[in-house]
């Protein structure tokens, strides 16, 4: 009996399918806290630069104060500009070069555009982040987005390693693994000495969010029946869009960027009874020839959905399935490209990766850009994760080049709507961006789907790997985009429209997949035939 009609015999989203999701969709929190936490650790607040001491006139001479101490500041009246003395030059992320009110000093280092007294920060947001305690504004506020960047690397860094490691380890053991490290290392980064050893830190707990997340979906799917695998998947999502949410509260509270970052990496030291509830994958056991291990889990599953099995039954290994390995063996990567309709395909199909992704993380990690409160549009963007998700399960199912498409442009248009917004109207811009939100994240899920369904079989497993990987890319890129804000104000968000306009113009070169069968070799998409 083959592994699917095994799990259809014994409950293909059982009881214990469903008590697996819960051990799986629970890390789901902990990723979406790190993926989002620097929006509050990297934030910037407003700032004005110290300078070196002058007594005013009306002040007795002696040992120096620090003028945080005995001058007031208006920070309400910060300018988005690092020049000191009004000068025009800007900053990258910034809220810099507050007024003084007039006490008998003024900005050090005015010609130069330096700043030698060091900095002021407001503290009416936040007490303290990553940019106030080693001063990442002006000449240095490219390193808090290289530092977002370097973490995002972390991410695809961690898709090639942990992934290579799970085929040969298990997805158990490498989910195991990925929790201790990202537990020790994010609470490591909660007592970094310097900026670069904390960057060091965020980058491995990059690398382990790609080992926990790619291997709780795969060990989700190969225990759960055909029928019931995209509402699974959809579960997952849901989960992390609770813990999109749920950081605005805990950021809320916690307004100090190490006591934050302790409470979102600590608790994943409770996932140590892991080690005693989370099942291996019986399809990875048959496939490494672990048969008699994979009967007793299967076993143990069938007891607990109350669907028992004798002990008469016989896996046997899927000959169809192997010849297809043997054919995906015969071709790489270099076939995605080598054709003229599969390159076509293929480029356009790595281009709505890279786009979903860098737009997603674009607008996700700059909340801040829009205007109003941070906590609040925090939370909002996260509660548009659950009807995007939603609606694509009632849209994929007509058409996957028309759902692709639609939600594109909306995320596109939406984005590029706002830069015609006036600056006195943050809650219209912040409505728009939200917009563009639910249309890009909705279409980011499709190109899950959209993208297995385009490449044959032959190459998918490839054409799938490449699209993570341009995926990742965009998602390094992302926070630096925002470095394009020292030439105009409104060049990010003219970038996150364009492009995923441009996407939704290249769909429309891509063929429908919705209700067809799907090619199996490349000469069936050179010629335009599906199989039947």
């Amino acid at each position: 009996m083959k592994f699917d009609d095994v799990l259809n015999q014994i409950g293909g989203f059982g009881k214990f399918q469903k008590t697996l999701y819960v051990w799986i969709c629970l890390p789901q929190i902990l990723l979406a806290f790190h993926m989002f936490v620097s929006i509050f650790t990297g934030a910037v607040p407003p700032h004005l630069c110290l300078s070196t001491w002058p007594p005013p006139a009306n002040q007795e001479p002696g040992p120096s104060p620090s003028p945080s101490l005995s001058f007031s500041f208006n920070f309400s009246q910060a300018e988005l500009s690092c020049s000191l003395g009004g000068a025009s030059q800007t900053a990258g992320l910034s809220n810099s070069s507050a007024q003084v009110e007039d006490e008998g000093f003024k900005p050090a280092a005015a010609a130069e555009g330096e700043c030698n007294g060091g900095w002021e920060y407001s503290k009416e947001v936040f007490h303290s982040t990553v940019a106030t305690e080693w001063d990442l504004v002006c000449d240095n506020a490219n390193l808090n987005n290289i530092g977002s960047s370097i973490y995002m690397f972390g991410l695809l860094v961690g898709a090639a390693l942990f992934g290579a490691l799970a085929d040969k380890y298990g997805r158990r053991t490498i989910i195991l693994v990925g929790l201790a490290l990202q537990a020790l290392f994010g609470v490591g980064a909660a007592f970094a000495p310097t900026f670069y050893i904390y960057v060091m830190l965020r980058f491995v707990v990059g690398t382990t969010i790609s080992a926990v997340i790619m291997n709780a979906f795969v060990l989700g799917t190969e225990w759960t029946g055909p029928k019931h695998r995209m509402l699974a998947g959809i579960i997952t999502d849901y989960f992390f869009g609770v813990g999109y949410i749920l950081l605005a509260g805990i950021a809320y509270a916690i307004r100090e960027w190490r006591h934050l970052q302790l409470a979102i990496s600590a608790p994943g030291f409770l996932f140590i009874f892991y080690i005693w509830v989370l099942p291996k994958s019986a399809r990875w056991l048959l496939a490494n020839q672990k048969n008699e291990e994979a009967m007793d889990l299967i076993q143990k599953a069938a007891f607990v959905n109350g669907q028992p099995l004798g002990n008469d039954i016989e896996l046997e290994q899927d000959q169809k399935s192997g010849k297809t390995l043997e054919k995906q063996r015969k071709h790489t990567v270099i076939d995605l490209v080598r054709t003229p309709k599969m390159r076509r395909q293929s480029l356009i199909v790595f281009y709505l990766w890279f786009v979903n992704v860098l737009v997603y993380y674009g607008l996700s990690l700059n909340i801040s850009d829009f205007g109003t409160n941070i906590y609040l549009t925090q939370c909002i963007f996260g509660l548009v994760e659950m009807p995007a998700r939603t609606i694509t399960l009632f849209t994929l199912n007509r058409s996957r080049r028309i759902s692709q498409l639609a939600f594109l442009a909306v995320g596109g248009l939406a984005c590029l709507l706002t830069i015609f917004i006036p600056d006195d109207l943050p809650m219209a811009r912040t409505a728009l961006a939200m917009v563009g939100k639910f249309g890009i994240t909705a279409s980011l899920s499709i190109i899950y789907v959209y993208s297995a369904e385009v490449f044959p079989t032959v190459v998918r497993q490839s054409g799938i790997g490449m699209g993570s990987m341009c995926a990742r890319a965009g998602g390094v890129i992302a926070p630096t985009i925002y470095l394009l804000k020292r030439h105009s104000q409104k060049a990010p968000m003219v970038v996150f429209g364009l492009c995923p306009l441009v996407g939704a113009v290249l769909t429309l070169l891509l063929p429908e997949t919705a209700n067809k069968a799907l090619p199996d070799t490349i000469d069936e998409v050179e010629g335009g035939g599906q199989r039947k």
